[in-house]
């Protein structure tokens, strides 16, 4: 196993249902990772033993359902391998920092699918790769117009990625005005979130 391999998992946002947290614990145990779990009445929580430390996945309940929450550093790359499967069978949302030597790689997921991939090395960046957003203007109209938050919170996440691009380049080119246009949209947008309880 390579020594400095590490990995940064952030802003996870991953819901399960009881089959796929016995699945994970199944496919754990199938790896010979040694580990044991207890449930509370808000709580599931996984403690995995990977050499001398001790990773721990709490999952909240949400009624019938469950959610990971708090970020995670994984320096074992077969346990980081089965968090990814998770990721990408819930298809969840999470920023994933791959540290390798003095290089940083940084991965968005959504939907269980990159939609951007940098590149750090040192005080330079780059974008190695980014997904154009896959929303047509009637699926955005139909949105906008629907009452049923889940179909809005779709649109907003993008709408939420697209604006903090923007505002990324802004800051980039030092263009003040427009900053503070994005961060006023921003401001909206996370007011918004607030309402729907994203």
């Amino acid at each position: 196993m390579n020594k400095s391999y590490e990995v940064e998992y952030c802003n996870l946002e991953l819901r399960f249902d009881r089959r796929q947290i016995q699945n994970l614990i199944r496919d754990l145990i199938q790896e010979g990772y040694s580990l044991y779990w207890s449930e509370t009445e808000g709580q599931f929580l996984i403690s995995i033993r990977t050499g001398r430390k001790l990773v721990k996945l709490r999952f909240q309940r949400m009624k019938n359902r469950y959610k990971i929450v708090g970020d995670y550093t994984i320096k074992d790359e077969k346990l980081s391998e089965l968090l990814e499967k998770l990721i990408n069978d819930t298809r969840g949302h999470a920023i994933v920092k791959r540290i390798k030597d003095r290089q940083i790689v940084i991965e968005n997921i959504m939907f269980g699918e990159i939609i951007r991939l940098v590149e750090v090395s040192g005080m330079e960046h780059r974008i190695i790769y980014q997904k154009k957003p896959f929303v047509t203007i009637e699926e955005m109209i139909k949105a906008f117009q629907s009452k049923r938050a889940e179909e809005r919170a779709v649109v907003l996440r993008y709408e939420l990625d697209y604006e903090l691009t923007v505002l990324y380049d802004a800051l980039q080119e030092n263009n003040e005005e427009a900053i503070a246009e994005s961060k006023e949209k921003l401001a909206l947008l996370r007011s918004e979130m607030l309402q729907l309880e994203l």
